[in-house]
């Protein structure tokens, strides 16, 4: 989620580490101040790579980035070659060159493959699209989903597609799921670096109980997403996937707001989920033992 608030820095902010050894501490543990042009670039490629193509106003509201500083990064991603313009209008996407930035990236593959058939064969009984997210950064990345084998969907969803972690069920519930330590970290860094939203989000998380409210049913749901291609069309509910007590990852059903009532999404196809959920990590516990 893209940043818009002012950091404070003290005296010790503006220390230069001794040593190269203390910079690399300093990164690896997470402390320090993060480099806010690199973060808004980031900001402003994920956008346009969610969305596939935009316009100039459209990438500086959705990476929340002032607009003369988007104009100056696409202008740079332009340059590196990784975005480029569409002839006839003066909209930006894409192009081969971002799949470089994945490159050495080791994906979720074994896990895929066992989480397959299962949300297939899901959604061929209950008609709407299942998606699988792991948590990455402040993100959750879908790691596979069946919106290409169902009609009851707006838009078809490829790996490695982000939905900011605290505006979505799957993020809701992989904070309710991880461990207390990891939780705790994550919130750290979101309230560090985060908005205003952001931070009413997580007064809500941390003092509201709906942490535990989420751990203790087992599921979240957010109604009207707004982070995705058609934003606030579709709701979503999310379960675990769990490996003993530990969270592989999140399952999450997607249908049409204006269609289905939540009470009637969890009352009708939550329990499908929740079994779906359970026998992969079965499935999944069954392998880890063979091996």
């Amino acid at each position: 989620m893209a940043s818009s608030a002012i950091i404070p820095l003290n005296r010790r902010s503006y220390e230069i580490p001794e040593t190269a050894n203390d910079a690399e501490d300093n990164a690896t543990s997470g402390r320090g101040i993060p480099i806010r042009a690199i973060s808004r670039a980031i900001s402003v490629l994920q956008a346009i790579n969610r969305a596939g193509s935009l316009n100039m106003m459209e990438i500086s509201q959705a990476s929340r980035v002032p607009y003369p500083t988007a104009c100056r990064i696409v202008q740079t991603l332009l340059h590196e070659g990784l975005l480029e313009r569409e002839e006839g209008r003066k909209h930006y996407r894409p192009t081969a060159l971002v799949q470089t930035l994945s490159h050495g990236f080791q994906a979720h593959g074994e896990l895929v493959r066992t989480v397959r058939p299962h949300i297939a064969q899901l959604t061929h009984e209950i008609g709407w699209p299942i998606s699988l997210s792991t948590h990455v950064g402040s993100n959750m990345v879908l790691r596979d989903s069946t919106h290409s084998l169902t009609s009851l969907t707006y838009n078809d969803y490829h790996p490695g597609y982000t939905m900011p972690l605290l505006d979505c069920a799957a993020g809701l519930v992989h904070l309710a799921f991880c461990p207390a330590e990891e939780r705790d970290t994550i919130l750290d860094n979101l309230d560090r670096f985060g908005d205003d939203e952001t931070h009413n989000l997580l007064q809500l998380l941390r003092e509201g109980g709906l942490i535990d409210t989420v751990h203790s049913s087992g599921y979240a749901a957010r109604g009207y997403n707004r982070f995705t291609l058609n934003p606030g069309k579709t709701s979503s509910i999310a379960v675990p996937l769990l490996v003993g007590r530990q969270i592989k990852g999140c399952l999450s059903v997607a249908f049409f707001a204006t269609t289905i009532d939540m009470r009637d999404a969890i009352r009708e196809l939550l329990p499908k989920l929740r079994t779906c959920a359970q026998t992969i990590g079965k499935e999944l516990t069954g392998a880890n033992l063979e091996a």
